[in-house]
């Protein structure tokens, strides 16, 4: 995926990745994290996702990370906020009450970006990248997260040979040859989602969500 894609999908408003709600299998699994309630969480590829308001009503501080500029603004003026703006070499940050989001590349953030970090919530990144990208992904910004950081990841599972993503299949198998060289992985929930996504056009959809902890 070229950064072009991700912008024309914005600026048309084809944005259908885009949930009116905060996804319950988040509010299922995080707390099971039990993060401090003042913990800053990193969620990467961020959109406007109404998941970053859950994290911050529970008392988080967010830092997002997304390509689209207009992603970035239409979530503060949805939220009413108006954010202070500055450039750094990670890209143009954002900040407004509990939310720092940073329009820049997430594989660029080195790790003293990342360094205050002490959860990270991935349900739509990984998904959203073809196989060589996840590897990148992976070596970058899930390898310079810090030591002792805890987060969840949300995937989903079906015959790729079926539709052309994004959101790809991303199997266990995957999850684990990309992630457990850093991070203890466990799944958390296999979910069959079929029945209720009956428009995706596959003959089987599952969705799972894995614990992660980041050794050190």
């Amino acid at each position: 995926m070229q950064p072009g894609f991700w912008h024309e999908r914005w600026s048309s408003n084809r944005i259908g990745f885009h949930l009116d709600a905060p996804l319950p299998l988040l509010l299922t699994h995080w707390p099971a994290l039990e993060l401090a309630p003042d913990a800053r969480v990193f969620v990467p590829l961020c959109g406007k996702s109404l998941d970053m308001v859950w994290l911050a009503e529970r008392g988080h501080r967010v830092l997002g990370v997304e390509l689209s500029e207009l992603a970035v603004r239409q979530f503060f003026d949805e939220r009413g906020l108006v954010p202070a703006i500055h450039a750094s070499a990670a890209g143009r940050h954002f900040i407004a009450g509990a939310y720092e989001l940073i329009v820049g590349d997430a594989f660029a953030l080195d790790a003293d970006v990342l360094a205050g970090c002490a959860g990270m919530y991935d349900r739509a990144a990984l998904i959203a990248l073809p196989p060589p990208l996840r590897a990148t992904y992976a070596a970058t910004a899930w390898r310079r997260m810090p030591p002792g950081c805890r987060g969840l990841l949300v995937t989903l599972e079906y015959p790729q040979p079926e539709k052309a993503g994004p959101p790809f299949s991303v199997s266990a198998d995957e999850v684990h040859a990309l992630l457990a060289a850093d991070w203890t992985v466990a799944l958390a929930e296999r979910r069959d989602i079929l029945a209720k996504e009956p428009g995706f056009g596959v003959s089987a959809l599952s969705t799972a969500v894995y614990r992660l902890d980041r050794r050190g």
